[in-house]
């Protein structure tokens, strides 16, 4: 979510009247139509940093670190204005005189033009998404940033948090006829927030170098923000939520076929993706009834096989589920078996890894907790490549013990080792750094949600096809399990938004065909309620990249070297795999 800064006008100015000026020179000096669009693409990206100062920071690019942009409609205004400025620019480069990788990007630029007005005026998901209005989690990324001196960091945050007030009433005034589910998912996220600004925050303040006034000021303004924070909650709790006067979370068929086209980028229509995902659940459970009628005499000896196979499936998944972490062991089992995945990656030569980038596994922090997903990666951008990279686990620190139980059944000894897999080495995290390496900046910054998730997803089975797991039933089993959820991520994505399946049925589903524990269904529930399309990227990527890997090692034959092809492919940054497919086919 964008939001708005009235006193850096001038800075604007200042920096749109600078692009004009470049372009002029720049434009002299470019000898072909490929240097004239990158000359461009960095304009674009500096004018892009301004006008999203958190993006930018997110990024690794910290200018603007100290800047907050008030969500109001003289902000949308200018946001309305520079898009359209940017999309005329655009327009004026003949796509068919680029080469290849520039046209690319080209196609990236302008789809990122065309989802800045869809999100602004059609989706308009700054009414009714409450959740998009959180100081806490700027903030706490700036305070745990390396990137700067604690001091210099402190700045940043005492100038961005100076107009708390405006910002939170700014919000206010925007929210009409919010859903529930993000009403509900702003009071945990903005409760999250206002820890934040606790103990950890008036600590840095307090050992810092900064002098007694500049103390003094920042701690006036915490306290103010966190009064700011207060009312912004009273506000949800007291006003909106009894109020009722709620709209559905589900988008409609019209809204979810759009927002697929332009976030997942796909070759695929959102429809036929769906279609897609129904076929593949009947080849996984096709897999786990074999599996499963071979596992059987193993686990249960003596005992006859139940006359439903799906029956039988259920009932083994449910022995192999026996064997998992203890609550407080949680976050430790995911830490131990890191070193193990980087070794297969390095002895088996699936790709090259780079040992100086950290990957640091760590607890969610409390301001992105709520949201549904369990773990998650935290990357830092092109811009500040040798950061930390943040492998976020939620501990199951006071949940109920049944509840607790359900979680760590269902990420066992087995599925906790796709799941690492999956979020760290070879997946997100490999991936990332990966991306910060492109020559296309373009490539990196707007990365494309369906490569970033489907390569992780790639790379699950990729890992067990290299002999990972020891290839054996079990490990084979589970992962048609892991991989039957995110297929059953696609249907109820669609089911949720497009069928308006209810969340009795939906539940059903997810226990029933993806034999999922209670908790995992529950909680996806709550994920379909709070997103739209990002269900659906799992599947999507995954289902593009295997078919490029397997369309490439037919027509190379023996001549197909598959840590060359994941090279090549991870080379082109977080491009879309459409994209990626037509580089690859011109360097053949």
């Amino acid at each position: 979510m964008n939001h708005s800064y009235l006193l850096a006008a001038a800075l604007a100015l200042t920096t749109l009247g600078a692009c004009s000026s470049d372009s002029a020179s720049s434009s002299k000096a470019a000898a072909t139509p490929d240097a004239a669009f990158d000359a461009y693409k960095q304009r674009f990206i500096d004018s892009l940093w301004y006008y999203n100062p958190e993006w930018a920071s997110s990024q690794g690019y910290h200018r603007y670190d100290s800047v907050l942009l008030i969500p109001n409609p003289a902000r949308r205004q200018v946001e309305a204005a520079a898009v359209a400025r940017r999309t005329k620019e655009l327009q004026a480069f003949s796509v068919k005189e680029l080469s290849v990788n520039n046209q690319t990007d080209y196609y990236l630029l302008e789809n990122h033009l065309s989802s800045a007005r869809f999100y602004a005026d059609t989706l308009r998901d700054w009414e009714w998404n409450p959740a998009n209005y959180n100081l806490g989690a700027s903030v706490g990324e700036i305070l745990n940033g390396r990137y700067h001196p604690l001091d210099r960091r402190l700045r940043a945050i005492s100038q961005k948090i100076n107009r708390a007030a405006d910002f939170y009433e700014a919000a206010k005034d925007n929210i009409k006829q919010p859903t529930k589910e993000h009403t509900q998912l702003a009071i945990l996220q903005n409760e999250g927030g206002l820890a934040v600004f606790g103990p950890a925050l008036k600590d840095s303040v307090a050992k810092s170098g900064l002098s007694a006034a500049e103390k003094k000021e920042l701690l006036g303004r915490i306290a103010t923000t966190q009064l700011v924070i207060e009312s912004y909650l009273r506000f949800l709790r007291q006003d909106v939520l009894p109020a009722g006067k709620f709209r559905s979370f589900r988008l409609g068929k019209n809204l979810f076929t759009r927002k697929f086209a332009l976030d997942i980028q796909a070759s695929n229509s959102a429809e036929e993706v769906y279609q897609k995902a129904l076929v593949h659940k009947q080849e996984l459970l096709r897999d786990m009834k074999t599996r499963a009628a071979r596992l059987w005499p193993k686990y249960f000896p003596g005992q006859p096989a139940p006359t439903d196979s799906l029956l039988t499936v259920r009932r083994v998944i449910s022995k192999l589920s026996e064997k998992h972490a203890t609550p407080a062991g949680f976050v430790q089992a995911v830490k131990h078996q890191i070193p193990t995945l980087v070794q297969w990656v390095d002895q088996h030569q699936l790709l090259t890894q780079d040992p100086d980038k950290p990957l640091v596994v760590r607890e969610t922090p409390l301001y992105m907790r709520g949201s549904g997903a369990g773990a998650s990666i935290s990357a830092p951008g092109p811009y500040d490549k040798a950061a930390n990279t943040y492998y976020n686990v939620e501990p199951l620190d006071g949940q109920p013990a049944a509840q607790a139980e359900s979680y760590l059944r269902e990420y066992n000894d087995y599925t906790l080792q796709i799941l690492n897999i999956h979020e760290a080495i070879p997946g997100h995290y490999t991936q990332l750094v990966y991306a910060n390496r492109s020559p296309s900046l373009v490539k990196s910054v707007f990365g494309n949600g369906a490569m970033i998730e489907g390569w992780a997803v790639y790379t699950e089975r990729m890992m067990l096809e290299s002999g990972y797991g020891g290839n054996t039933d079990e490990i084979w089993l589970m992962w048609d399990k892991w991989n039957m959820r995110v297929t059953l991520n696609t249907i109820l994505d669609h089911a949720v938004h497009v069928d308006n399946i209810p969340e009795q049925e939906a539940v059903a589903m997810l226990l029933r065909d993806g034999f999922q524990e209670e908790a995992e269904a529950r909680n996806k529930w709550r994920r379909a309620t709070l997103s739209q399309v990002q269900l659906s990227s799992y599947f999507t990527g995954a289902t593009e990249i295997q078919d490029l890997h397997d369309e490439l090692r037919t027509r190379q034959g023996q001549k197909f070297n598959l840590k060359a092809f994941h090279e090549q492919l991870l080379s082109y940054g977080s491009a879309p795999v459409k994209y990626s497919r037509q580089m690859m086919a011109r360097s053949l």
